[in-house]
């Protein structure tokens, strides 16, 4: 090979070197460059995406603070999980999507939602757990169908430890 490229003439060699260079050149960037900045971008997507996520869930971790510090439904051993029921799901504003509540034990009541949000069901639920150590002893939950994403249908049977 390097009887060849001596054999050629200056102007020649210079042609196939620089050839050579630009081969090279776009070899590194197929092979180097262009994976590394797809990875790159890849990651930059995911970030966007976790921070856009991160901003969806932040106001819920405000309305749980609100709702726990300020207007909290005082625990009491005496009310029955109907009032408490009632109290806090107007508390949260679930009272529209509620369909039938009723009592199954002294310390039980089942309660059936339709076209509820699932994230206000949830944050729902933590309020009861926490403030009045009502469980979710059994449920079923389906999609909605009447409404857009997040919002499901929920039959629940709630409980209280005596």
């Amino acid at each position: 090979m390097m009887d060849w490229l001596d054999s050629l003439e200056s102007r020649e060699r210079l042609f196939v070197l620089g050839g050579a260079v630009a081969v090279v050149l776009a070899l590194l960037y197929a092979f180097v460059w262009t994976p590394l900045d797809k990875g790159h971008r890849s990651l930059q997507s995911s970030v966007t995406d976790w921070e856009r996520s991160l901003a969806e869930l932040r106001p819920l971790r405000g309305a749980q603070t609100t709702t726990t510090s300020g207007s909290r439904p005082v625990a009491s051993g005496n009310q029955t999980p109907v009032v408490i029921v009632d109290q806090t799901l107007r508390v949260r504003g679930l009272d529209r999507s509620l369909r039938r509540s009723q009592p199954t034990t002294s310390n039980g009541i089942r309660v059936e939602f339709e076209n509820v949000a699932f994230d206000d069901l949830v944050l729902w639920l933590n309020d009861l757990s926490s403030q009045y150590a009502m469980q979710v002893a059994s449920g079923s939950l389906s999609i909605s169908t009447q409404a857009g994403p997040g919002r499901i249908n929920a039959t629940l049977t709630l409980e209280r430890a005596p």
